[in-house]
């Protein structure tokens, strides 16, 4: 008797064993936890840029999002929900690259972000992919790719239903138009821009597009002025720019001085330039990682050193500069 009850224990115990543990279902608390992981990534992101370290980070939460799913269930509702916010999060880590002047690595990024809005059934998240995809296409230089992403952006389902959406793809056409040396059309969409902007209410929308407040308009128009070689009217919106950006996006603000500072350099206007310059530099945190501005105090510098100046304070700066990048 004694024998037969070990015997159904030992079987019960191997088959308690066979069956598999019940996965955890995940909820909207875990989202929300994520999400303010999340959260905490973007502010640290518009107040360093560029940082090695939050790309990195953005690139292991999406993971841990990513894995969360494939162990643990989930309502339909809240699944796309994680998807969504893993899309989000995977194009934080490739704007970080983009702000370190990395497209190639941020494009890898943007692969899997896009798969990842896909999955999501998401329109904003696919914008949010297409818009960091046109700042790569721009930063090699590949103008054509960059108006055809921007054209994706603004024809958009998210872009018709809201004027912001719609007001951000117009100015990024704006932008490689410009560039590719279209300046009639670059201007007709700057308008376009312009007058969807004026119709943007305050609705509720995702937190990463909250950087496109009218400060950040005139910062992005101040390119689409510079590729058309009209520089004085770049620097009066850079002005406008660095007089309203909010004290917390202090990585906007270092690199909207170093386009200040550009500006001012194509006017001839070589002291206050490199004036600007430095305090460009003076705003970048020690864990910055934002080379667009270091590239464009470059760019500076080599428009002054065109000039062949002699002016003591200015060949100072051109020499403290070089250390800048």
């Amino acid at each position: 008797m004694h024998r037969r009850t070990l015997l159904l224990a030992a079987t019960g115990t191997a088959a308690a064993a066979a069956v598999p543990a019940r996965r955890s279902r995940l909820g909207q608390s875990d989202a929300e936890r994520f999400h303010r992981e999340y959260a905490a990534l973007l502010r640290d992101d518009a107040r360093i840029g560029g940082a090695r370290r939050i790309e990195n980070t953005a690139v292991e939460l999406g993971a841990r999002i990513r894995s969360s799913l494939a162990i643990g269930g989930a309502s339909d509702r809240v699944q796309r929900h994680m998807y969504r916010l893993a899309s989000d999060v995977t194009c934080l880590a490739a704007f970080g690259a983009i702000d370190a002047s990395a497209p190639q690595r941020a494009r890898a990024h943007l692969d899997k972000a896009l798969a990842l809005a896909g999955l999501a059934r998401d329109g904003e998240s696919m914008y949010r992919v297409w818009d960091h995809l046109m700042l790569t296409f721009s930063q090699r230089e590949n103008h054509v790719e960059a108006a055809a992403g921007a054209e994706v952006m603004k024809r958009s389902a998210v872009a018709r239903r809201d004027p912001l959406f719609a007001s951000l793809g117009h100015v990024r056409h704006a932008n490689a138009l410009a560039r590719l040396h279209r300046p009639a059309e670059s201007l007709r969409a700057l308008d376009l821009a312009e007058k969807a902007f004026g119709k943007a209410g305050c609705g509720r929308r995702s937190a990463w597009i909250s950087f496109y407040s009218r400060a950040e308009f005139d910062a992005l128009s101040s390119y689409v002025w510079t590729a058309l070689g009209e520089h004085e009217r770049a620097e009066s919106c850079l002005h406008c720019t660095l007089a309203a950006i909010p004290d917390g996006m202090i990585r906007n603000r270092g690199l909207y001085l170093s386009h200040l500072s550009l500006c001012q350099a194509r006017q001839g206007e070589l002291e206050l330039a490199c004036a600007t310059g430095r305090q460009a530099y003076g705003m970048l945190l020690p864990a910055s990682g934002s080379r667009r501005t270091t590239n464009t105090l470059a760019r500076t510098r080599q428009v002054i050193e065109a000039t062949g100046t002699k002016a003591p304070e200015v060949v100072s700066w051109v020499e403290e500069s070089r250390q800048w990048t």
